[in-house]
């Protein structure tokens, strides 16, 4: 079994972790349906783990056992392969849980006082959050580095295709 298969299971089985991850992180195991069904140009299985409130959905690619990078798709047609596996993608969300504007280049000081702004608890449940997972905050430009490596690989094996009214549409790189 595979590091992000274990961590997924420990998420799975531990609801009080589970809703960590849900708020502040938007990452949320019950919302395991796709706004569409995906597929990769390459075949590679993809398997639904979580959802976000936006429609978005989290998959991991690859058949389990392995180890297998994290694709996000939104629910407007965007996708990326956000991490190389689910203890990356993991970290990085629940560390940054505004990894999209992140990745779009906004600056993390702006983003951090945003955040806290709207959701004044955010700094002490991310610091529980990240406790119970047992992981250190990575700095913010590993985090970014790590995440647009992950993002170079989307186009072409990762951009997922859906079936559409006149044959199948092509989603578009997230950034």
């Amino acid at each position: 079994m595979s590091a992000g298969d274990e961590l997924l299971r420990r998420i799975e089985g531990d609801p009080e972790l589970a809703g960590l991850l849900a708020w502040p992180s938007d990452f949320d195991i019950t919302r395991r349906e796709p706004v569409e069904d995906l597929r990769l140009p390459n075949g590679t299985p993809l398997t639904p783990i979580a959802g976000d409130g936006s429609g978005g959905t989290f998959f991991l690619c690859g058949a389990p056992g392995t180890e297998r990078p994290v694709l996000y798709a939104d629910s407007e047609g965007g996708a990326v392969l956000l991490a190389a596996d689910l203890v990356e993608a993991v970290t990085l969300i629940a560390t940054y849980p505004y990894w999209r504007d992140l990745g779009a280049g906004r600056p993390v000081a702006e983003l951090e006082e945003e955040f806290a702004v709207d959701r004044p608890e955010f700094l002490e449940v991310r610091a529980e959050l990240l406790d119970r997972l047992g992981i250190a905050a990575p700095g913010v430009e590993e985090a970014v580095a790590k995440m647009r490596a992950s993002a170079a690989r989307t186009v072409p094996d990762f951009l997922p295709v859906a079936p559409d009214l006149d044959g199948e549409a092509v989603y578009e790189p997230l950034w």
